[in-house]
């Protein structure tokens, strides 16, 4: 029987349990087939007529692939969690918040999830990312808009530590796979830091990270865990230059 991350391709109704996973082949082509779809019916009514296929094509093998991922994360750090419930889990849920946006399509036309630090509980915290859509496949490391205080501290430490940012940012293996750290920023020196800073466009980042970007069809491919999780090893010194900053282990 051919197993698609943990799930029997032959038996798509197979219960999803804690047994230890072996991974023969990266997402089944239903997985991005639905999302393809949902991209021309992004509605509430095609949605709930193929609810089914979203847990078995979509939720199950997600649930099998964070499982999977859980022992090849831990030999990259100990701190970071592969949680595969659902809801309050490592997977990002499929429903758009639209309230502040000029697009009310109710769903997300892609997968991700995000293996956060143990020690905090909301995306805007060190960790590696997955995004899984149907004209790209992105994984890597870094943080997304953090809080206030945990930004000052990031900002502080580029300032204070030049010589390990720089160690980040030269980074063989981190320039490879991801071509260096990026992230928004702002267009004037943030308050309490002068213009000749050293590093002064690192620190006036807002977000900071080292992604790669792949073909869609490379989450259908057997070594897509290797992938991923090589991804996510070269952002390791960014990753942990952040958990450094924020005085939290790494």
């Amino acid at each position: 029987m051919e197993w698609v991350l943990g799930v029997a391709a032959a038996d798509p109704m197979t219960r999803m349990t804690k047994e230890p996973i072996t991974m023969a082949a990266g997402f089944s082509p239903s997985f991005l087939a639905f999302f393809n779809e949902l991209t021309n019916n992004n509605h509430r009514e095609w949605f709930e007529e193929n609810k089914t296929r979203f847990k078995q094509d979509v939720q199950q093998p997600l649930v099998a692939f964070i499982e999977a991922m859980e022992p090849e994360l831990m030999k990259i750090s100990p701190y970071f969690v592969a949680d595969p419930r659902l809801n309050g889990g490592s997977i990002f849920r499929i429903y758009r918040d639209t309230r502040f946006s000029k697009d009310k399509t109710p769903y997300k036309t892609h997968a991700a999830a995000q293996f956060r630090h143990q020690f905090y509980k909301n995306v805007h915290t060190p960790g590696f990312y997955v995004h899984f859509g149907t004209d790209r496949m992105m994984c890597g490391g870094g943080i997304w808009m953090p809080e206030p205080k945990s930004l000052l501290k990031i900002r502080e430490r580029i300032r204070d530590k030049p010589e390990q940012w720089q160690q980040v940012i030269t980074d063989k293996k981190l320039l490879k796979a991801h071509g260096g750290v990026s992230g928004d920023g702002l267009s004037r020196p943030p308050k309490g830091f002068s213009a000749d800073e050293k590093h002064l466009e690192d620190i006036k980042r807002k977000s900071f990270f080292a992604m790669s970007e792949y073909p869609a069809d490379e989450a259908e491919k057997a070594n897509l865990v290797k992938t991923v999780c090589g991804a996510f090893a070269a952002a390791g010194p960014l990753v942990k230059f952040l958990c450094d900053a924020m005085e939290v282990p790494y």
